[in-house]
């Protein structure tokens, strides 16, 4: 018998650090109700979308203006625009899209930050805005399942179902194209039109320096949601 050689003996030199693999939402053996609930917040989030576009829309034509002068005012809206996001997000989690878009929108930095984002419209709504004005009936109901229900029930499917992930500074960062980018649109389309969706960014009542005051502010708050977040996640059991 041959004998071995000291290459052959010798431990294989160390690979490099390689990160696991990303998990997909809901995961492999997903619960029932992870599911239920996944596909509960999708329904919500539709509904309530679908509503508020035809209260949008007829409230426009009422004015005299077009379908689309509708649907530019409704996408005005960082809350419309959110709801969105979270109805398309958790109908790919609920249905386990395995197409690009939904295979996207089922990974758990994604759901995160869709999570994140509707949190924030919620908690910027009850501190901010829930005082502003009293809708009643059927309005009252939409409003609370836009502000409330929905950002409640996804912050509870993200403590209950999404597991520890791990978050570069890179994606961390990504997070911001959201609320920065709604944020520069909003004031652009703004100075062409003059309407503003929400008064602590109306330039015409506030002037640029208290705007970019409290878009500072509202930045900086957004921050410490997501540091919140972060800070959960790194906490989670692997």
């Amino acid at each position: 018998m041959s004998k071995l050689t000291p290459s052959q003996t010798s431990s294989p030199p160390d690979l490099p650090h390689q990160q696991p693999a990303e998990h997909e939402l809901p995961l492999h053996t997903p619960s029932t109700a992870s599911l239920l609930l996944a596909a509960c917040i999708a329904t919500i989030a539709w509904l309530a979308l679908a509503a508020q576009t035809d209260i949008t829309v007829h409230r426009m034509l009422a004015r005299g203006l077009s379908v689309f002068d509708g649907i530019e005012r409704l996408s005005s809206y960082l809350t419309n625009l959110t709801i969105f996001a979270v109805a398309l997000c958790f109908s790919c989690v609920a249905a386990r899209a395995g197409s690009p878009i939904g295979r996207f929108f089922r990974k758990p930095p994604v759901v995160t930050a869709v999570v994140v984002y509707i949190v924030f419209v919620g908690l910027a709504y009850n501190l901010l805005l829930r005082y502003l004005w009293t809708p009643s009936g059927y309005r009252a109901v939409l409003n609370e399942c836009l502000h409330t229900v929905v950002p409640v029930l996804s912050a509870f499917y993200w403590v209950l179902f999404v597991p520890r992930f791990h978050l570069t500074l890179h994606k961390t960062l990504l997070w911001l194209i959201y609320p920065l980018g709604y944020l520069c649109v909003t004031l652009w389309r703004g100075s062409t039109s003059d309407f503003y969706p929400y008064p602590f960014i109306d330039v015409g009542e506030l002037g640029y320096p208290h705007v970019l005051l409290n878009a500072t502010l509202l930045v900086l708050a957004f921050l410490i949601l997501m540091a919140v977040f972060i800070a959960l996640n790194h906490r989670r059991a692997h």
